[in-house]
Parts: structure tokens; C-alpha cells; sequence
């Protein structure tokens, strides 16, 4: 760490913590050369996820885009826009521990169908159903079947 005030690439660090809610480490430094004291801040270097959708087109991951679909499967059902936002918030985090720059459009959205499965059936089977493409009633009345069963 160069020293912004004379230069000195030596330091000792004198304090370290958690900031930013644990988001960021504070360290305080010391110049071994003029003694003076600063600060530095350490973050994570967060991957930029690319989505690989169904026709091979890679777009960024879109968090919104994310909520918005299960907003909508989730319309009229009772499950709060806090409970979408905490679904989302374990589907990154899923994403992330891949420690991968690309995933597909179809694990993120067999992840979504898995939490919205666990929150709320009706959700999950009109996600499902957009998800999965549905053709026809037959294949409707199959995902209900599986729920059934």
C-alpha cells in the first residue's frame, strides 16, 4: 500500500474491522517512513454474472428482472414483496457460491420454481407454467398431478 503522503510503500496496520455491515474491512495504517496514518477499505470483488439464455444469447444477471418474474406468479397470492426480495437475495447468493461468470437461464429458473415451491404452490405452478412453456392443459394438470402426489 503506498502511503498518500510521502509515497513509502511500507505500512503497518494498526486496526482492522468490519464495515459497511460487514460488506468491507477498515484497516488503519501507519507510514513506516513519515508515520503518518490512514485509512484503506477492503471490498469483495463481486463477479459480473452473465445469464446464458435458451436461443445461446448471454445477457447481465438483472435482479429486477428476477423479482418482476416472481412478482407476477406470486400476484394476488399472500406472499410479501419482503419474502420475494429475501428469495432473491438466496438466489444470488446461490449464484454467487457458484463462482462462475455464466449460468443459465435455466437453473436460475429451476432455483426460482424450488423457493416458490416451498413458499407458496399456486406461485410456483403459474411460474412453472410460464417457465416450462406449457402447451396445453394436459401438461398443466400433469405439474398438479406431481404436486398431488
Amino acid at each position: 500500500m503506498k502511503c498518500p503522503f510521502c509515497g513509502h510503500e511500507e505500512d503497518k496496520v494498526i486496526d482492522s474491522r468490519s464495515a459497511q455491515d460487514g460488506r468491507a474491512v477498515r484497516r488503519r495504517r501507519e507510514c513506516l517512513n513519515c508515520k503518518e496514518r490512514f485509512t484503506t477499505y477492503e471490498y469483495i470483488e463481486s463477479v459480473t454474472l452473465s445469464v446464458i439464455k435458451s436461443d445461446q444469447r448471454r445477457e447481465p444477471f438483472d435482479r429486477q428482472k428476477l423479482i418482476h418474474g416472481m412478482k407476477l406468479a406470486c400476484n394476488k397470492r399472500p406472499v410479501t414483496t419482503k419474502k420475494i426480495e429475501s428469495i432473491a437475495d438466496e438466489i444470488e447468493a446461490r449464484l454467487q457460491e457458484l463462482s462462475k461468470s455464466e449460468v443459465t437461464s435455466k437453473y436460475i429458473g429451476e432455483l426460482v420454481m424450488e423457493k416458490l415451491k416451498e413458499t407458496d404452490e399456486i406461485a410456483y405452478v403459474r411460474f412453472a407454467s410460464v417457465y416450462r412453456k406449457f402447451q396445453d392443459k394436459a401438461e398443466f394438470l400433469e405439474e398438479m398431478k406431481k404436486l398431488l402426489g
